[in-house]
């Protein structure tokens, strides 16, 4: 375990190295001065940032489209659920008048017998 531990180290350690190494020969071999680099770097961060800008207002409109979306379809299911409570309510009040009326003809009926 150690000696894995020594070798990712090692390992990190050359990657470190090795682009610290690069970055200073790219900068010995740079074909532009460093003043046009500085301006090129600041260049290409600018539009970086435009670009990147524009796509989380993109992300942001198509959450907010779709968090309007979901609103939407919930306040159509809820309105369906209303519904669908009140027709069940109306049927449960429907079969629990039928039941009184049988329970009336019954009651007629044994006080007819018992008469």
């Amino acid at each position: 375990m150690a000696e894995y531990n020594n070798r990712v180290t090692a390992s990190a350690f050359m990657l470190i190295a090795g682009g610290i190494l690069g970055a200073g020969l790219a900068l010995l071999f740079a074909p532009k001065s460093g003043k046009r680099t500085r301006r090129d770097i600041a260049r290409l961060a600018r539009k970086t940032k435009q670009r990147a800008e524009d796509i989380v207002d993109d992300f942001i409109d198509t959450i907010s489209d779709m968090t309007e979306v979901v609103g939407d379809k919930a306040a159509e299911i809820l309105d369906q659920g209303k519904d669908i409570a009140h027709e069940a309510k109306n049927e449960l009040l429907r079969a629990i008048e039928d039941g009184q009326a049988k329970l009336e003809k019954q009651r007629a009926r044994l006080a007819k017998l018992v008469n």
